[in-house]
């Protein structure tokens, strides 16, 4: 090995090494508002302005503002000498919660929830199965149950949910053409996120979120506007209560939560209750057919070990499935984040 290529790989090392931190220090630049307060300012700011402003520590403060220059976060300029810090397009775009693309509740989601239960990922892979466990190490029933206990949790998990349907949304809906599904059932679809950008793409189309009765009494308070848009909502549980008749049913990375039993139990489910010449559409993130990639789905197949007792799967697999429930006519696209699986009832 050269040196040059030596010097590369410790360089990959240190990198990987430290993600972890790396992700800390977005996450508590997130917490902390210095990307909402760079945005609002509408100019660059010197660490001790900034630190006055957040009510942080000088010394502290501009430590953090300098790693986040170094991970492309924010950018500096000097002025007589002095550090002057300002957003860079993606804090703009991704990072400040004012933002209509912001990634805030998803990421204050990762760091509250998902960053302390991958303590735990070592004893996971060992025994090869979770479900979610908490910080003190003490097996819950589920995920949602575990992280969505309150109102308060409840709403985080939900905002942080919604925050991949601002950037991918009109993406996903549009890979197939949908239009000619009159009516349409988004299950588990929280507040709806994903519902309007669905209506929005086919207005005259109808859509019911069929979702949990807590999370269904929660998006009515929140979603005030949704019956204009041609949304409804309705309470139940997809595994245990009976699933309307539709023309269409959506399932946005529900799927990847189970293990393939219960996956061809509720697509079977769905089949039976669907109208002749309607269909499923699957939403996630999928693996290569050779399993070398994505990274990104192989990162949230890890989650998904440590969460809850599903994985992500390839093209295939999920045809597989499909095909165990009934459906005869599957297709999938791969859009630039989550893959698109549309399975049709003859």
């Amino acid at each position: 090995m050269s040196v040059t290529e030596d010097t590369e790989t410790i360089r990959t090392l240190f990198r990987q090494q430290h993600g972890f931190l790396m992700s800390k220090i977005m996450f508590t630049a997130c917490e902390l508002g210095v990307f909402d307060l760079l945005l609002e300012s509408g100019e660059p700011l010197s660490s001790g302005a900034i630190a006055e402003r957040l009510g942080t520590s000088p010394s502290g403060t501009e430590r953090l503002l300098e790693a986040c220059v170094g991970l492309k976060l924010l950018r500096m300029e000097r002025k007589d000498s002095e550090g002057l810090y300002g957003n860079t397009n993606l804090a703009n775009l991704c990072l400040a919660k004012s933002s209509p693309k912001s990634q805030y509740h998803y990421l204050k989601f990762q760091s509250e929830v998902i960053y302390p239960g991958l303590q735990f990922l070592t004893d996971i892979v060992r025994e090869g199965k979770g479900p979610f466990k908490t910080t003190h190490g003490m097996l819950q029933k589920s995920f949602f149950e575990a992280s969505c206990s309150s109102e308060e949790e409840l709403q985080r998990f939900s905002d942080a949910m919604d925050d991949a349907w601002s950037l991918y949304g009109r993406e996903v809906m549009s890979a197939f053409n949908l239009s000619h599904f009159s009516l349409i059932y988004d299950l588990g679809g929280g507040s709806g996120a994903l519902a309007k950008e669905c209506i929005s793409l086919y207005p005259n189309s109808t859509i019911t979120v069929f979702d949990l009765r807590k999370v269904v009494e929660r998006a009515k308070k929140h979603s005030m506007s949704s019956n204009k848009m041609r949304i409804t909502f309705k309470e139940g549980d997809f595994f245990k209560d009976p699933v309307p008749e539709a023309d269409l049913y959506i399932l946005a990375r529900i799927l990847h939560d189970w293990e393939d039993e219960k996956c061809v139990q509720l697509l079977t489910k769905l089949h039976q209750a669907c109208r002749p010449g309607g269909g499923v559409l699957v939403i996630e993130m999928l693996l290569n057919e050779d399993r070398c990639g994505p990274f990104e789905a192989h990162l949230h197949s890890l989650l998904m070990l440590v969460l809850t007792e599903g994985k992500e799967r390839t093209p295939s697999e999920y045809k597989a499935l499909y095909t165990a429930a009934g459906f005869k006519e599957v297709q999938h696209k791969k859009g630039s984040r989550y893959g698109i699986i549309l399975g049709r009832k003859q």
